[in-house]
């Protein structure tokens, strides 16, 4: 198998993603209303039709983004014979993405993953009083100099890497006046751009333990079955298939770097050379070809891209 499928991230979401596929695809309907009874909400009024802040909010974003990759998947399964245990090599997501992966692989239940990325983005949320945290992008840095110039800018303070995304982008975490130190300090390293990013909370870092812990209760109470196909964790950057493991790297990537540059990487030595992007935007598909020389990236995320990811599989299974 040359194939991984990929789920996306927060920032991904816009207003109105997977509604044309659910118009279209019975298939991808029936995933949304399941989001929506696993919440006892109107979760797909709040995709569809906004407004934009209240589904950026890391609550609504999160489940969001899952809904939209899964009914993305039912999709490719039903339309375009995709099979996750057959046709992925492996499965990975980028943060809350890699519960989006895990409930494609049948990992996770729909429901349970929908219940347990409320959960996740409230306590994200509440870890952090808003405004005593932050995030920024230092671009044009390798891992190593990003490391160096965040424990550099920490002074006592939380200043860590909190997404090595490849390409020369990676995002620091921690105490606002640590972050904001780093941001200078990066441009006097050569950085070509540092700028803190619009996001309520500093995700993935020492700060938010106290969600770490909720997840580590929520998790606890849910069923976790072994992947139809590996996981690349984010954390380990290698894959996994115990589902007590799984368990422990999920509650490790509240606080953890999502090593992404590194999991590509490692699906690409592992062979792969086709990356499906399933769900909302086309992030990741841009970074595939920034990590592995050669690999393709095909993000799928409506109607029109479907007949186009059944031509690509074609091609995966020929390699």
């Amino acid at each position: 198998m040359t194939a991984a499928f990929t789920f996306p991230g927060q920032g991904s979401q816009a207003v109105g993603m997977g509604k044309a596929l659910a118009e279209a695809f019975p298939a991808a309907r029936a995933v949304f209303d399941e989001v929506d009874a696993a919440l006892g909400e109107k979760l797909t009024s709040i995709i569809w039709d906004g407004p934009a802040e209240t589904l950026q909010l890391t609550e609504n974003a999160q489940p969001a983004l899952m809904a939209v990759s899964i009914a993305t998947l039912r999709v490719l399964e039903s339309e375009a014979g995709f099979s996750v245990g057959r046709d992925a090599a492996f499965v990975a997501g980028h943060s809350l993405g890699e519960y989006s992966a895990l409930a494609a692989a049948g990992s996770l239940s729909i429901s349970d993953t929908a219940r347990l990325l409320r959960t996740r983005g409230l306590a994200m949320q509440k870890a952090v009083p808003v405004g005593v945290g932050a995030m920024a992008a230092l671009l044009g840095l390798d891992y190593e100099a990003a490391v160096a110039v965040a424990g550099e800018a920490a002074q006592g303070q939380v200043c860590q890497a909190a997404n090595d995304n490849g390409g020369g982008q990676v995002v620091v975490s921690g105490d606002k006046a640590a972050v904001d130190r780093a941001v200078e300090i990066a441009k006097t390293k050569g950085a070509k751009r540092a700028m803190l990013l619009p996001v309520s909370a500093p995700f993935h870092c020492k700060l938010m333990q106290p969600a770490a812990d909720v997840m580590a209760k929520a998790l606890a109470d849910v069923t976790i079955r072994q992947p139809a196909s590996p996981l690349v964790s984010n954390v380990l950057a290698t894959a996994i298939t115990d589902p007590d493991e799984i368990r422990r790297r999920l509650i490790e990537q509240v606080t953890g770097t999502v090593r992404w540059r590194e999991s590509v990487a490692y699906m690409a030595s592992q062979g792969v050379t086709r990356f499906f992007e399933i769900g909302a935007g086309k992030v990741l598909s841009g970074l595939v070809k920034r990590i592995a020389e050669g690999a393709v990236g095909t993000p799928v995320g409506g109607p029109g891209d479907i007949a186009a990811a059944k031509d690509a599989m074609a091609v995966a299974h020929s390699a």
